[in-house]
């Protein structure tokens, strides 16, 4: 939906971790609201997981009439903690940077590491050793460049066994 003369689109701030939950609860009040996201590679038990968190933490949009809409559900909202504002003024943001926000592709993935990155190895027979990140070799598996015996070697090792310096 694009603004018309009276709505526009505002900034929300959330409870921690409760995004998803402010969403659906302002969603389920009828107002229009968009959450973005992007895929991340987090490390959970002692797995390096894929998973889809939001791109702001503690932030969503929300796109209110400033002349026909009730605005005083949205802070009594389970996830919401307020409408950001500056002053007396709710914060605005322009719908331009919405729409790009929404046309960004989905597969964006944040990986653990970067190409040249400082890694140390966290477990495993070469614990303790430090080398720099080369690239993935799919999800779990990555090359890194260690120097062993005065010389660097290209290692492959699995991404769970390796920590940013």
């Amino acid at each position: 939906m694009t603004e018309t003369n009276n709505t526009a689109w505002y900034v929300v701030h959330t409870k921690p971790r409760q995004e998803v939950r402010a969403l659906e609860n302002l969603q389920n009040q009828g107002f229009e609201c968009f959450l973005p996201t992007l895929k991340v590679q987090k490390l959970r038990n002692q797995r390096v997981q894929t998973i889809t968190e939001p791109m702001f933490s503690r932030y969503l949009f929300i796109q209110l009439d400033d002349q026909t809409q009730n605005w005083g559900p949205i802070r009594s909202t389970f996830g919401v903690s307020k409408l950001v504002s500056f002053g007396p003024h709710p914060a605005k943001v322009p719908s331009e940077f919405i729409d790009l926000l929404k046309e960004a592709p989905p597969e964006t993935l944040e990986r653990m590491f970067s190409p040249g990155d400082d890694v140390l190895v966290a477990s495993g027979p070469l614990q303790g050793l430090e080398g720099k990140y080369i690239a993935h070799d799919g999800e779990a598996r990555a090359f890194v460049l260690i120097e062993l015996l005065g010389r660097p070697q290209k290692l492959l090792m699995a991404v769970e066994t390796l920590r940013v310096v």
